[in-house]
């Protein structure tokens, strides 16, 4: 069954922050992101613990930042400080999901730290690629699936997982990632 994505304003005619802005795109980047680890087990690729679940979903949502960094430098046309300030302020409440829901499964921890750890490296790596009009390029695309090849594993029931996410998960979460956005600023 599809994930139905809310991505419109009750109000249409209310003004928007962009702090709202980011809070909305932060939750429809979790709901996305949660939706896409659950199909990879529908799919028949198996996770082993809850943390390896969890960890493909942090991959999901910096996959999502990214797009949403890149739109915000061209489609939306935002001036460096509120590119800036868009993209942290989403960083900021994806972390506060993963760390809602990490409590409520793992207990307490410390589930920022690391992940906003992650987020900062991935950044880093995926600055290197390509993002146009049409998408994450090919390599672009390829680190998303390398990166949770790399915590699924290379069983024989995930041997073939780098393949789902690069042609199907990560192309849905581009699509979905793009309405959102063009939605919520509209």
């Amino acid at each position: 069954m599809a994930l139905r994505i809310k991505s419109r304003w009750h109000d249409d005619d209310a003004e928007r922050s962009l702090e709202e802005i980011a809070g909305a795109l932060a939750f429809i980047s979790w709901r996305i992101a949660k939706d896409k680890a659950i199909n990879l087990h529908g799919e028949d690729y198996v996770y082993e613990t809850d943390e390896q679940r969890f960890a493909v979903i942090q991959e999901y949502l910096i996959f999502q930042l990214q797009i949403v960094d890149r739109l915000a430098a061209t489609r939306l046309q935002l001036s460096d400080d509120d590119r800036q300030k868009l993209v942290i302020t989403v960083a900021k409440h994806q972390a506060g999901h993963l760390n809602d829901n990490s409590m409520d499964i793992f207990g307490p921890g410390d589930y920022v730290g690391p992940f906003i750890a992650r987020m900062n490296q991935r950044g880093a790596e995926y600055a290197e690629f390509n993002y146009t009009d049409d998408g994450p390029s090919y390599p672009f695309m390829r680190h998303l699936g390398y990166e949770i090849q790399q915590i699924m594993g290379e069983s024989q029931e995930n041997r073939w997982v780098i393949d789902q996410v690069m042609d199907k998960d990560g192309v849905d979460i581009d699509r979905e990632i793009k309405r959102a956005v063009s939605n919520l600023f509209e």
